[in-house]
Formats: structure tokens, C-alpha cells, sequence
């Protein structure tokens, strides 16, 4: 039983931390450029990249969180997709922040002891305090209040979690195979593997030890309740893992990165199910599920929930 166990734990953390990649669908003709806003904080300046609604409203705003490999350089979501020219386009003001590889986009404890990281990440604060903040300024002129959070992969759980505990600046959260049930057996561990792999990252240095409260609280199983009682609208979406239209593979790397993001997939939706089971059972009504049956855990899937949750984001941020 001990080996079994160890072999359903590896099953779920190798996948967790293998990156998969691809490029999405263009959903308009014209893709136009964002521009960069540096924002001081504790971590240094960070930089976010803007794109101004068409019509030019200030009120409708939604912040894009990258997954676990996101770079200093430039969001995956600009890198990968056109999300913030056609969000833009819809009428609303998208800001992708750049940076937190393996962060859950949260306030650590202390820097990871693993790769000499010198600062320690607080972008919890960050995107609740430092960005409203100088986004607000008079040359953006942003709201604070009634703000949208989409995330992919890690950045899901992440959107989910800020929602929870900033209700006053978030109205809309989105995940997007997103692990949403991290107390799920295997989880912890899983999560402690990918992070080594994506970067060499201490998980002890974020939420402490796996019995630390930390764990709990950034757990959106557990704090689903806030959810619902703050009636932020959610919207939560994982594919089945099957490779779908945007896995064709060429190569043998190919075929490797299909297989690992039908496991990472695979591992999504079953926490995405359990969030969902979660909420049905304390009487929540204010999630959209969107779980195709092809797909896995690669761009052209998530820009597609982007377009599909268009209307939705729109309608209740602002």
C-alpha cells in the first residue's frame, strides 16, 4: 500500500511540473500591442503589461495571472496568445503582471533557500496593494473596486484565493485547470516536486511545513464558503486531458509534451470536480463550469475559455 501510495503521489507531481506550451488561436485580425507599467514594490519594481479598453472606460478591469513558469521577460499570455488585444477590443482593461515562476502569486514566509532568491515574494500584496495602487494613478486612472482575476494552472488557485480575501476589489474570478483541492491526497507533495522543478523553489519557504495553516487558507476547497457568502461570480474550467485541436504532435518532444499535459489536465479537472461537488454542497450558485470534452493543459485551450468567458467577465466587472 506504501509503494501504491508513493506511485499515486510521483504520478501527480511529475506532470505538475513539466511545462507544456503551444500556441493559441488569434481571435481577431488586428492584434495590438500593450504597454509596460512599473509598479515599486517589496520585490523590486514589477512590471505589468496594459492594454487600454477600445472605448476607453477605466472601470472594466481584469488582471491575467501566468502559471508556473511564468518569466521576468513577458507574460505567457502575451507570448502565447492575444488575450489583451481582444479582451481590449470587448471593452475591458487588461493587465498581465510579469514574473512569480512558482510563486501561487503569493505572500511567502521567507526567500527559497534552494536557488539563493534574495527577496522574498509578496505578490499577494503586490497585486492588492502596490498595482491598484499605481494603477489608479492619474495616468491610467483604473478602478479598485469590482476588478476581474483570471489564472491559468498555478495562477487559477491563485485568482481564486485573492477573490476570496480582497471581496472589496474583486468581483469575477477565474481558474483555468487550476488545482483547486490542494489538500487532496498527493497534492502537497506534488506541489513541494514541481516547484523544484520550476525553479528550485522551497515550498517550506512559501506556506511552511505541509501542516502549516498557510496551506489551508490558500486552499479554495476549504475556503469556498467566502466565495460564496462575498457572491463573487467564479468561473472554473478544465478539459478532460484527451488531446484535442491544438495537439498534433511532429516530434517525439511533441508526443512527450502531449502526454505530460494530458496528465496535468487530468490532475486539474479532478480538482476542478471536487471544487465543484465542493460548492453544490454549501448551496453555492454563483459558478460557471466549463469542462470540455477534449483538451489539455496547453494555451489554445485556455485562450479559448478566454473567449467563451468574455461576456461573463464583462458583465460582472465594472
Amino acid at each position: 500500500m506504501r509503494r501504491a501510495v508513493v506511485s499515486l503521489v510521483m504520478a501527480a507531481a511529475v506532470p505538475l511540473g513539466l511545462a507544456v506550451v503551444g500556441t493559441g488561436p488569434v481571435a481577431n485580425a488586428e492584434v495590438r500591442a500593450g504597454f509596460d507599467v512599473w509598479t515599486d514594490s517589496s520585490m523590486g519594481p514589477i512590471k505589468s503589461r496594459v492594454w487600454r479598453a477600445a472605448d476607453g472606460n477605466t472601470n472594466k478591469v481584469v488582471y491575467l495571472l501566468d502559471g508556473l513558469r511564468a518569466t521576468n521577460d513577458i507574460s505567457g499570455w502575451e507570448h502565447e496568445t492575444n488575450a489583451g488585444s481582444f479582451l481590449s477590443d470587448n471593452n475591458i482593461n487588461v493587465v498581465q503582471p510579469v514574473g512569480g515562476e512558482s510563486s501561487f502569486y503569493s505572500d511567502w514566509y521567507a526567500p527559497s533557500n534552494f536557488n539563493g532568491q534574495r527577496t522574498t515574494y509578496k505578490w499577494e500584496t503586490f497585486l492588492t496593494q502596490n498595482l491598484p495602487n499605481r494603477l489608479a494613478g492619474p495616468d491610467l486612472g483604473f478602478a479598485r473596486s469590482n476588478v476581474g482575476v483570471v489564472g491559468l494552472s498555478m495562477g487559477g488557485s491563485a485568482a481564486l484565493t485573492l477573490a476570496a480575501y480582497h471581496p472589496n476589489q474583486f468581483s469575477y474570478a477565474g481558474s483555468l485547470s487550476g488545482y483547486l483541492n490542494i489538500s487532496a491526497p498527493g497534492m502537497r507533495e506534488a506541489i513541494r516536486v514541481a516547484m523544484l522543478d520550476a525553479g528550485r523553489y522551497n515550498v517550506d519557504s512559501m506556506w511552511g511545513p505541509p501542516w502549516d495553516p498557510a496551506w489551508l487558507r490558500n486552499d479554495p476547497f476549504v475556503f469556498a464558503p467566502r466565495l460564496r457568502d462575498n457572491g463573487t461570480r467564479v468561473w472554473v474550467s478544465a478539459a478532460s486531458g484527451l488531446p484535442g485541436v491544438y495537439d498534433r504532435p511532429a516530434s517525439l518532444l511533441d508526443y512527450y509534451n502531449t502526454a505530460n499535459g494530458m496528465g496535468l489536465e487530468a490532475l486539474a479537472l479532478a480538482n476542478s470536480r471536487a471544487f465543484q461537488v465542493r460548492m453544490a454542497s454549501i448551496g453555492a450558485n454563483n459558478v460557471t463550469y466549463s469542462f470540455p470534452g477534449q483538451g489539455t493543459h496547453r494555451w489554445g485551450y485556455w485562450f479559448d475559455q478566454i473567449v467563451q468567458m468574455m461576456p461573463d467577465l464583462r458583465a460582472n466587472i465594472g
